[in-house]
């Protein structure tokens, strides 16, 4: 579904209007989808050996962190 042209189109045209309007959640939202997404992506990518998974965790963890680090930078701190 992530690499479907009609939702990607959809996604850009949700993403030049939020910015176009200033909706300052429509945009975290559309961060933290695609942040998650890419990092979902990222974790999944390799298999096989413990090792491999642990470093896999690692990235999910840390990447899932700075996502939320983000978000509550811009919701709550920043206004």
């Amino acid at each position: 579904m992530a690499a479907d042209p009609r939702v990607l189109f959809g996604a850009a045209v949700v993403f030049v209007l939020a910015v176009l309007f200033r909706w300052k959640y429509v945009l975290l939202f559309l961060f933290a989808i695609g942040a998650t997404m890419t990092v979902l992506r990222y974790t999944g990518r390799e298999g096989g050996s413990e090792i491999v998974v642990d470093q896999s965790m690692m990235l999910f963890v840390g990447g899932t962190i700075v996502i939320a680090i983000v978000l509550i930078y811009f919701l709550f701190i920043r206004d």
